[in-house]
């Protein structure tokens, strides 16, 4: 016998499920994105992944410490250090966000110079919590960067047009109001 969820899914199978807006605040973002990343950059730095395993969802714990160890051996070689994200505001490039398989997911940057913290992550509900499924985190430049050689199309400082005059006093006058 279908359970009732299944059997309206199954009435309509011309419709696709679609992701929904995560009800999440601002705080609520703030704490899984740093609690994750915090935990993935001292276990990167201490080698030790039970921690982060252990804030996982079961489904996450099914990989073994050693195994954690093994998916994040490049980043803990490369000896990154996320503890930025500790102090900086996320920007979302993929807002907060319920999946059909249930999952809560969200994906953005700490932007920082010279490398900001990019990162993809999705939670999984358990005993009415959020915990760590996956995790997607990697450094790019960031900052404003110079090109590398003047684009063809813009002046050069010496062809630039010279700044434009100041206002005149007239501007920054108070009219009376007259009466008709």
């Amino acid at each position: 016998m279908a359970s009732p969820a299944l059997s309206q899914a199954s009435s309509s199978p011309d419709k696709k499920a679609q992701p929904k807006p995560a009800e999440i605040d601002r705080n609520g973002v703030l704490i899984l994105t740093r609690s994750v990343l915090l935990a993935l950059d001292q276990a990167n730095k201490t080698g030790n992944y039970t921690v982060l395993r252990d804030l996982g969802s079961p489904n996450f714990q099914a990989n073994s410490a050693a195994g954690l160890g093994d998916i994040f051996a490049a980043q803990r070689k490369q000896a990154l250090d996320f503890s930025a994200v500790a102090v900086l505001e996320p920007q979302l490039t993929l807002l907060p966000q319920i999946e059909p398989n249930g999952m809560l997911h969200m994906a953005g940057f700490f932007p920082s110079a010279p490398l900001q913290v990019n990162f993809e992550l999705l939670f999984e509900p358990v005993s009415r919590q959020w915990k760590i499924f996956g995790v997607s985190v990697n450094l790019t430049p960031g900052g404003p960067q110079a090109p590398d050689k003047p684009l063809p199309d813009h002046p050069k400082p010496s062809q630039a047009s010279p700044p434009p005059e100041t206002p005149s006093v007239a501007v920054g006058k108070k009219m009376k109001a007259t009466k008709p």
